[in-house]
């Protein structure tokens, strides 16, 4: 094991759903062992209030997160970079782990709808930290 933590991106369009909801469950898990980021190819103006309310079910909360625009550098700095429904928007670097993870897309969904795909992401979140610490 290295002294260097690994670092994680969650990029989706908005950085308001899915991506802040990935974040948010890594954070938990790993607690300071990974560095995690999140950021939107077209950031909207607030987190979707479902996300935040299915997350806070979990114990979560993600209400003092704001979307995040994406930047090249928030790409170089990161070691996994997971992608969510924004396609070519994220540039690409040689050498990074690169995952895309098809996910519905919360946005204007009920909690309902939002609850499965939270679900889905946890498991995601679970199985790669333990693939990062390993």
């Amino acid at each position: 094991m290295t002294d260097q933590k690994p670092s994680v991106l969650f990029v989706c369009v908005h950085n308001a759903g899915r991506s802040q909801m990935a974040a948010g469950y890594l954070r938990e898990l790993a607690g300071d062992r990974v560095e995690v980021r999140s950021a939107g190819s077209m950031p909207a103006d607030q987190i979707n209030p479902v996300a935040v309310e299915a997350m806070r079910e979990e114990g979560i909360d993600i209400t003092a997160e704001q979307p995040k625009v994406l930047t090249t550098e928030a790409v170089q700095d990161s070691d996994v970079v997971i992608t969510m429904g924004c396609g070519d928007a994220c540039p690409f670097f040689p050498g990074k782990r690169y995952e895309d993870w098809k996910l519905d897309d919360p946005a204007g969904q009920g909690i309902d709808a939002v609850r499965p795909i939270r679900d889905d992401i946890k498991a995601r979140v679970e199985t790669l930290l333990a693939e990062l610490l390993a």
